[in-house]
């Protein structure tokens, strides 16, 4: 058996498998099917300053080989989270905080409230589906440099991952932007932006009229962004985007993600983490590879 712990930013995971935020909510469900201290860590239910419930239904729709979502952002505000879940997860796993806002002042008084009592904070600005804040942050180069500075000022404990949108010109230039800004990792793929159309009806599935398309048919661009993101910057990448199996993590950890994210895979397989992270230590026992990180930014381009 292979040693599957990966270090980052001097935060420990006991394999490089991480639950992808918004599909894994705080742990408690998925723990009911199996004990979730196998996962490496939990980046958690996207959290704001203040409850949010959400967009309107319908929020989920099915394309060609992925899902959409509008979800908004539907969450019970850092407080609760704090009280009531916590305590709990930390007992767990590794807990990444990922949190988010509708303007500059929210991510820093979320960031502010968070600082040392999670693992790491990743910070949301490149979500696809809110109509405020959120995204508008993420596209600009500028905009990222900015929020990551003002959000890092208020850290003195906690490591800042920046999670990067893919709806960019140039995934390089913003990974250098939130580098610039101050952030300690950078994290991505977040969701393309998509639409599916009721032909019968002549409207769009979703409520909000566009979401965030995720699964297994964005992996290719997401292996791609994660590649340039990784020899971009100086700082450490965790990588996510349609990852199913064991294999299609090693292909980010080889693209020089130092872990990965699995989302809608959790969705399609409740046990999905644990056969990936399984299929992870299969591979490296068949190659004779002994540690996990040996495998990181191995790629030879042709």
């Amino acid at each position: 058996m292979a040693d599957l712990t990966v270090k980052i930013c001097g935060v420990s995971f006991k394999n490089p498998v991480i639950a992808a935020s918004g599909t894994f909510g705080f742990g408690r469900e998925y723990n009911e099917l199996y004990d979730i201290s196998a996962v490496g860590g939990v980046s958690t239910k996207g959290l704001t300053l203040e409850p949010r419930p959400g967009n309107p239904v319908p929020r989920i729709a099915e394309g060609k080989g992925v899902i959409l979502n509008a979800v908004g952002l539907q969450n019970p505000g850092v407080e609760e989270f704090i009280k009531n879940d916590l305590e709990w997860l930390k007992g767990k796993t590794t807990v990444i905080a990922n949190v988010a806002g509708r303007t500059l002042e929210d991510y820093e008084g979320i960031c502010a409230r968070l600082d040392g009592l999670v693992d790491m904070i990743e910070l949301n600005i490149s979500c696809p589906n809110v109509r405020a804040g959120g995204m508008a942050l993420g596209i600009k180069p500028q905009n990222v440099e900015e929020v990551t500075r003002l959000t890092k000022a208020q850290l003195r404990k906690t490591p800042l991952i920046v999670k990067l949108s893919p709806n960019v010109e140039s995934i390089a230039t913003n990974a250098q932007a939130a580098e610039r800004g101050g952030a300690d990792c950078i994290s991505l793929i977040n969701t393309l932006t998509g639409m599916v159309i009721d032909i019968e009806r002549r409207r769009p599935v979703l409520a909000n009229n566009t979401g965030g398309v995720s699964g297994a048919g964005i992996m290719p661009v997401a292996l791609r962004m994660v590649y340039e993101a990784a020899h971009a910057v100086d700082i450490p990448v965790i990588g996510m985007g349609g990852i199913e199996s064991g294999k299609d993590a090693i292909a980010f950890m080889m693209a020089g993600a130092k872990a990965v994210q699995v989302g809608t895979s959790n969705f399609t397989d409740g046990y999905s983490i644990p056969r990936i992270v399984k299929g992870i230590d299969e591979w490296l026992g068949r190659h004779g590879v002994v540690d996990i990180n040996e495998i990181v930014d191995t790629l030879i381009l042709n």
